[in-house]
């Protein structure tokens, strides 16, 4: 026998649950980058690549933000592989990074025709077979005209997503190849056309600054100033290696937009004095209801530091949270070198601008 349930009854159930709060709690992180000792240190027995050590301990923070991003600083270019200066790193890098929960890549960054259009095109093509989302790189015109920006609607709030570079190294992109280069114009225009698809709030991903300078430079403010003057609510930064400082405006004690400008490094083999860990950008929006315009409830963020330990003649690489670090063994000199890194990390985030 067939149930029928009575079309005001239907209303009264679906109501309530349209009009219910909307929240997602975001992720964002720095530089994934692969120099050739992470790559050796990864590869088994069997000449296949494992990372699962590197991510086990921050995994858990990564998987339970609804949306998690990161900046995917290298390419998927096949054998031989490189590291500095010009990167080509195993599939299985990014198959462990979207194994920590991460699920955007963003793409848009100066190696990101290191490979040229061979190692571009097939890094899209791998990331679409496993199904990760990614933007900042696209093969045509038409392609980046169908898929950017990204959007993403997660629990009823429509995010779109942008991603922009300040150059490729000097290497050409060559036609039809899109790299999203920060040109003011066109930058401009994309909001334009963004606001066509109705977001909620516009999240701008940007490759930019001076490596390893922990102050933000002048182009890095006007163009965030340009940005949030033309609609874009968060900024996330990177590029420098380094991590520099949060700016949050408000308005009326509500948080209005917020900008890192720079998230320093994810996981990487640089040695200088604060690359060797990074920030990890934790937002939470929402809405009251459909009606509603998206609030910015919360701006926070954490650090990971990276973890070089020599196990079996081989260095092994592991994120060390800063949140559970007391609950890692670590060694006396490691210990010290995290306390240094969070010490300097937590200065240069609260630095006035």
């Amino acid at each position: 026998m067939r149930t029928f349930v009575p079309l005001i009854l239907l209303i009264l159930i679906i109501s309530p649950a349209t009009s219910q709060e909307k929240r997602v709690s975001l992720l964002f992180a720095g530089d994934a980058m692969q120099h050739m000792p992470q790559v050796r240190s990864a590869r088994t027995e069997d000449g296949s690549y494992r990372y699962d050590s590197c991510f086990y301990l921050v995994k858990e923070r990564i998987a339970a933000a609804d949306i998690a991003g990161v900046n995917f600083e290298t390419t998927l270019g096949r054998k031989p592989y490189s590291g500095y200066p010009t990167f080509s790193s195993p599939d299985e890098f990014a198959v462990a990074l979207k194994n920590a929960g991460f699920d955007i890549f963003f793409q848009a960054n100066n190696h990101a025709v290191d490979r040229g259009s061979r190692g571009l095109e097939r890094t899209i093509d791998f990331l679409d077979s496993i199904g990760i989302n990614h933007t900042g790189t696209f093969k045509s015109d038409e392609t980046r005209d169908l898929y950017y920006p990204l959007m993403i609607i997660n629990n009823g709030i429509r995010i779109a997503f942008l991603n922009y570079v300040y150059d490729t190294n000097g290497l050409a992109v060559k036609p039809p190849n899109i790299v999203n280069l920060i040109d003011s114009n066109q930058i401009k225009k994309d909001i334009i056309h963004t606001q066509l698809y109705k977001p909620d709030i516009i999240i701008a991903q940007m490759h930019w600054g001076d490596e390893y300078h922990t102050t933000p430079s002048l182009q890095q403010k006007k163009m965030a100033a340009l940005l949030l003057q033309h609609g874009v609510r968060i900024v996330i930064g990177h590029h420098p290696h380094v991590i520099q400082p949060l700016a949050i405006e408000k308005e009326k004690g509500d948080i209005r937009s917020v900008v890192y400008y720079s998230l320093g490094n994810f996981i990487s083999n640089q040695q200088r004095v604060n690359t060797d860990g990074g920030m990890l950008a934790e937002i939470v929006i929402s809405k009251r209801d459909d009606a509603s315009s998206v609030v910015i409830e919360s701006c926070d963020y954490s650090f990971v530091w990276v973890r070089k330990e020599q196990l079996r003649g081989r260095i092994n690489y592991q994120l060390i949270p800063s949140w559970n670090a007391e609950n890692v063994m670590l060694g006396s000199e490691e210990k010290r070198k995290m306390d240094i890194f969070v010490r300097n990390a937590e200065k240069i985030v609260q630095k006035s601008l």
